[in-house]
Protein backbone atom coordinates (compact mmCIF):
# COMPACT_ATOMS: atom_id res chain seq x y z
CA UNK A 1 0.00 0.00 0.00
CA UNK A 2 1.31 3.67 -0.91
CA UNK A 3 -0.45 6.77 0.26
CA UNK A 4 0.38 10.25 0.63
CA UNK A 5 -0.77 10.52 4.12
CA UNK A 6 1.71 9.91 7.00
CA UNK A 7 -0.55 9.66 9.66
CA UNK A 8 -0.96 5.88 9.31
CA UNK A 9 -1.44 3.43 12.86
CA UNK A 10 -1.50 -0.01 12.33
CA UNK A 11 -3.99 -2.03 13.79
CA UNK A 12 -6.50 -4.28 14.87
CA UNK A 13 -10.57 -4.18 14.42
CA UNK A 14 -11.78 -4.61 18.02
CA UNK A 15 -15.22 -4.00 17.23
CA UNK A 16 -17.58 -3.13 14.24
CA UNK A 17 -20.71 -1.66 14.57
CA UNK A 18 -22.85 -1.90 11.30
CA UNK A 19 -26.02 0.63 10.98
CA UNK A 20 -28.26 1.21 7.78
CA UNK A 21 -25.77 3.33 6.13
CA UNK A 22 -22.59 3.36 8.01
CA UNK A 23 -20.36 1.77 10.21
CA UNK A 24 -18.29 2.50 12.98
CA UNK A 25 -15.29 0.84 13.13
CA UNK A 26 -13.21 0.65 16.25
CA UNK A 27 -9.09 0.09 15.67
CA UNK A 28 -7.03 -0.57 18.57
CA UNK A 29 -3.55 0.38 17.71
CA UNK A 30 -2.10 -0.09 20.89
CA UNK A 31 -2.71 -1.85 24.29
CA UNK A 32 -5.70 0.22 25.58
CA UNK A 33 -5.35 2.75 22.41
CA UNK A 34 -8.28 2.99 19.96
CA UNK A 35 -9.10 4.87 16.96
CA UNK A 36 -13.04 5.28 16.01
CA UNK A 37 -13.54 5.84 12.50
CA UNK A 38 -17.24 5.73 10.55
CA UNK A 39 -17.29 4.78 6.94
CA UNK A 40 -20.02 3.50 4.73
CA UNK A 41 -21.45 0.03 4.92
CA UNK A 42 -20.53 -1.17 1.59
CA UNK A 43 -17.09 0.37 2.48
CA UNK A 44 -16.70 -1.89 5.13
CA UNK A 45 -18.45 -5.05 3.10
CA UNK A 46 -15.76 -3.91 0.16
CA UNK A 47 -13.39 -3.95 2.73
CA UNK A 48 -14.49 -7.31 4.29
CA UNK A 49 -13.64 -6.54 7.74
CA UNK A 50 -14.15 -8.50 10.72
CA UNK A 51 -12.96 -8.37 13.94
CA UNK A 52 -9.62 -9.29 14.37
CA UNK A 53 -8.79 -7.80 10.90
CA UNK A 54 -5.05 -6.12 10.86
CA UNK A 55 -5.98 -2.65 9.10
CA UNK A 56 -4.09 0.91 8.71
CA UNK A 57 -5.91 3.72 10.14
CA UNK A 58 -5.27 6.70 7.56
CA UNK A 59 -5.33 10.16 9.15
CA UNK A 60 -5.50 13.16 6.70
CA UNK A 61 -6.10 16.44 8.57
CA UNK A 62 -4.70 20.06 8.26
CA UNK A 63 -5.20 21.05 11.83
CA UNK A 64 -5.14 18.78 15.12
CA UNK A 65 -6.57 21.22 17.83
CA UNK A 66 -6.57 20.65 21.57
CA UNK A 67 -8.72 21.98 23.92
CA UNK A 68 -9.91 21.84 27.75
CA UNK A 69 -12.61 22.55 30.03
Amino acid sequence: MKVSARNRLKGTVKQLVPGSVNTEVIVEVAPGVEVVSVITKSSAESLALAVGSEVYTVVKSSDVMIAID
